[in-house]
């Protein structure tokens, strides 16, 4: 079986380090914005909390949001196979 050791100097394992990433930071703000959404939606449309209501907790669920999913993995290193990861 071949042995991998992973270099920076590889083009190839850059692009795709880069491009995952890129692609786990679309899905993050993807999933806090559907979040919001189905907040905002389902209280205007579905409780009388109304407009305001479902405003202010989407604005509430998108700042939480926020801190919880994209705030903390932005802390991430982008490379893989560094200590701690």
């Amino acid at each position: 079986m071949a042995d991998f050791t992973p270099s920076q100097s590889n083009l190839e394992l850059l692009v795709h380090e880069r491009t995952y990433h890129a692609f786990s930071v679309f899905v993050r703000w993807s999933i806090v914005g559907v979040a919001v959404a189905l907040t905002v939606l389902t209280l205007w449309f579905a409780t009388p909390a109304g407009f305001i209501g479902g405003a202010i907790a989407g604005i509430v669920l998108g700042v939480a949001g926020y801190f919880a999913v994209i705030r903390h993995e932005q802390h991430q290193p982008l490379d893989l196979w560094t200590e701690g990861r």
